[in-house]
């Protein structure tokens, strides 16, 4: 059997793949098993910051490997406090919780948001507010906790506890309070999974206004917003708010598989022995990894983030066939004219990788992509667009 007959017969059916074999790269470029080099736009989904094989993040990942590749939670391990003290001293929040991926985080904060709530408003406060159009990942309860219903058809029963709204109708939200007992609003202040739809400014401010009112929590996830994507470390800072619980995952480990929880203040404590755990949370690998990320997501790189980003938006504004351009940063929503789905395949055929999300061609490249590579390959991207 060949690679792809292989992957048919032992891999479960989850994913489509496209028919291409990577088998190395570097930087924003990769290689397929007949040689042919890629233009790296999409990362992995978000997830390698730096690029493929980046040396710093290598030099980190592997001078941890060869020191310690894991130990439990047991005992204490320099990579990963060194890590929540990146994370808390750069965002605010107080505490650090880690596990493995996006969909956990956003479950540990579930979790620190039912429990704050009932011991702060009682045992019947536990329901969750979510937008429609969000996608807060694929376990039972962050399933539930996504704001579209077809991914919940064939999972019945979900765990209860949580209802959406539209992002723009705080009325609707009022409602809902009214309804059930509020313990936290949970936003992703841009919509990837949902079709890359960022939220008006107002809209965030106005949210974040409505549960500190109400002393409600306010989650914010940034699995795929943070780290840099957006042009800030994490996309709420772009609207002068702070929320309780910020969730992340993706582009934090840089390659490596790596979630966080960031507990802010009014939570902060609120796990205590025994409420929480995680075999591979906190990993001193994955930990060093992400520390390297970290360290180099600075005002500069921050910065050529934007750039980059408004740079791509202009030009492909100018561009016969597209229709809309959405997001912050590089995390880039195109609708185009032609059906999304060829877009990107086309481009994969003339050596450019992208995503689509919903509707829409998604850019999500390296936060350090060379803007030579970055030019050809929008340079290719619009005019597979336009033909």
């Amino acid at each position: 059997m060949n690679l792809q007959e292989m992957d048919q017969a032992y891999i479960a059916s989850t994913y489509r793949r496209f028919p291409l074999h990577l088998v190395r790269g570097k930087g924003s470029l990769l290689e397929d098993d007949a040689g042919h080099e890629l233009i790296d736009l999409g990362t992995g989904i978000a997830v390698n910051s730096m690029g493929i094989a980046d040396d710093l993040w290598c030099q980190a990942v592997i001078d941890q490997l060869t020191t310690l590749q894991h130990t439990s939670n047991l005992y204490y391990t320099d990579p990963c406090v060194r890590l929540a003290q990146m994370l808390c001293e750069r965002t605010g929040m107080k505490k650090v919780f880690f596990s493995n991926s996006g969909a956990e985080a956003n479950e540990c904060a579930i979790k620190a948001a039912r429990k704050w709530a009932a011991e702060t408003h009682g045992p019947d406060c536990y329901t969750i507010a979510t937008l429609n159009q969000s996608f807060h990942g694929r376990t039972l309860t962050t399933l539930a906790a996504t704001g579209q219903s077809h991914y919940h058809e064939l999972f019945q029963p979900l765990t209860p506890g949580f209802v959406s709204f539209d992002a723009q109708d705080l009325g609707q939200l009022e409602a809902l309070a009214h309804q059930s007992s509020l313990a936290a609003v949970m936003i992703e202040c841009i919509q990837g999974e949902g079709g890359v739809i960022a939220l008006a400014p107002d809209t965030v401010r106005n949210l974040a206004a409505f549960c500190k009112a109400r002393n409600i929590l306010l989650i914010v996830d940034e699995v795929q917003t943070g780290n840099g994507r957006t042009g800030k470390l994490y996309s709420y800072m772009h609207f002068g708010i702070q929320p309780d619980l910020v969730t992340t995952a993706k582009g934090l480990g840089g390659g490596l598989p790596l979630g966080a929880t960031l507990l802010g203040e009014k939570v902060q404590n609120v796990f205590t022995y025994g409420d929480h755990g995680s075999t591979f949370g906190g990993n001193p690998v994955c930990c060093a990894g992400a520390v390297s990320v970290l360290s180099r997501i600075d005002d500069t790189l921050l910065n050529e983030v934007e750039q980059k980003g408004l740079w791509i938006r202009e030009k492909l504004l100018a561009t016969e066939g597209v229709e809309e351009v959405t997001g912050l940063g590089l995390m880039i929503g195109i609708r185009t004219r032609r059906n999304a789905a060829d877009v990107v395949n086309e481009a994969m055929q003339r050596g450019v990788l992208c995503l689509t999300a919903k509707d829409r061609v998604r850019l999500l490249p390296a936060l350090n992509i060379p803007m030579s590579v970055l030019q050809k390959a929008i340079d290719i991207l619009c005019e597979v667009i336009a033909s």
